[in-house]
């Protein structure tokens, strides 16, 4: 077997074979010649198995293409690909993401092609980056489509597949020796120390099992902090209503409550205003609405203050811990222990992972408990995307 580099696959491979089974390459060591290189017995190493996920790369999938050549459905694992920036400057990395959300909406919407009427050029800087034009990604730059007839994962989601993925850990052990650990004074110390955390759940009308998974998930996120004690949170409620979201938000940004529950995705939350100057950041999402692919959907996060980037990564963490114990079949309070240790956070904080679930559990034991036994084809896309269906949509608010 040949494994490309760069990928996780090489890594799951030393879990499954012997070293000398499979041999690790790069793409430019194959060229343009994938079919002679599975083929032709005179070169060594000669491979006769790609393990991969479909992104094979260019010249690896033209010659899988070649009708020699049978592409096996089983899914060993998952590369997701993304533009990455550093961490110092939130605001320009929302930028990014909310060009990325542009793409993905222009696609739900068909506007394939470029408009120069809609192009907007600009005379002079914005005041502010919440007042970005971000549609001009799509109406200054022609489109690839993500559609519903794209390969795979990369289209866009219509709501019957599950849209639950979970971000590889990696492997964390290697920054097992790294200057890492939580910094003094920041808000991860602060919440530590005075021993408690305070949570924000927002509790939508009509939806009572929403908040209660909300209200889980800072128990979870207590647990995951105090060494498995989940009691140790205090809970402030918001309704829905428009006020009260802009309430729930404001109070999170005073630093009234640390973590928001229950919190929509939207652009003017993420940015801040002008007035306030102050953006969030939300978790991977938890909960998905059931609208149509060419609607807003609503997706429902942690969210926290994007002044301190190192509490926002732990509760990502927290919230991608229970979707990796579903997809890696661990319950709590029964192999919990399974999870992997979470040493960047520093030595009080390596066992966060395994906490978090001993009480959590997986996210279908999270659903079920609120929800109930739903079919899987009832829960939409509140599911994991296991079988490579399609993952995209848009957040809310990028036409605005």
């Amino acid at each position: 077997m040949c494994a490309l580099n760069a990928t996780t696959i090489p890594g799951i491979l030393e879990t499954l074979f012997p070293s000398g089974f499979f041999k690790v390459i790069s793409e430019e060591e194959i060229g343009n010649e994938v079919g002679k290189y599975l083929t032709d017995s005179s070169k060594p190493g000669v491979c006769n198995v790609f393990p991969g996920n479909g992104g094979l790369g260019s010249s690896i999938s033209a010659g899988i293409n070649d009708a020699r050549f049978v592409g096996g459905s089983k899914q060993i694992a998952k590369e997701p690909i993304a533009v990455v920036t550093r961490n110092d400057d939130r605001e320009f990395s929302d930028i990014i993401n909310w060009v990325l959300q542009a793409r993905l909406y222009g696609s739900e919407q068909g506007l394939m092609t470029k408009n120069s009427k809609l192009c907007q050029k600009y005379t002079n800087f914005t005041s502010h980056v919440s007042e970005l034009n971000f549609m001009n990604a799509v109406h200054c730059v022609s489109l690839r489509d993500y559609g519903l007839d794209g390969l795979g994962m990369n289209r866009i989601n219509n709501g019957t597949t599950g849209m639950l993925y979970h971000t590889p850990f990696g492997k964390l052990e290697n920054i097992e020796d790294t200057d890492v650990g939580v910094t003094p004074g920041s808000l991860l110390d602060n919440i530590t120390k005075n021993g408690s955390l305070n949570c924000g759940v927002v509790i939508s009308d009509g939806f009572d099992m929403l908040a209660a998974m909300g209200f889980d998930y800072c128990r979870a996120l207590a647990a995951a902090l105090f060494s498995g004690d989940h009691t140790l949170v205090k809970f402030t409620n918001f309704t829905s209503t428009l006020d009260n979201a802009d309430s729930s938000f404001a109070a999170l940004n005073s630093g009234t409550i640390d973590v928001l529950a229950g919190g929509k995705v939207e652009r003017k939350y993420d940015f801040g205003t002008p007035s306030s100057g102050k953006g969030v950041q939300f978790s991977t999402p938890y909960f998905y609405g059931d609208e149509t692919a060419g609607e807003d959907v609503s997706f429902f996060s942690l969210v926290t203050r994007e002044d301190d980037k190192l509490f926002s990564s732990f509760v990502n963490c927290v919230v991608l811990a229970t979707i990796y114990a579903q997809v890696e079949d661990i319950v709590k309070k029964k192999n919990s222990e399974e999870m992997p240790l979470l040493p960047m956070f520093g030595p009080d904080l390596k066992w966060a992972l395994r906490d978090a679930i001993f009480y959590s559990g997986s996210y279908d034991e999270l659903y079920t408990k609120h929800f109930g036994d739903v079919l899987a084809e009832k829960r939409g896309r509140n599911i994991l995307n296991e079988n490579g269906g399609p993952l995209f949509h848009s957040w809310p608010g990028v036409s605005l």
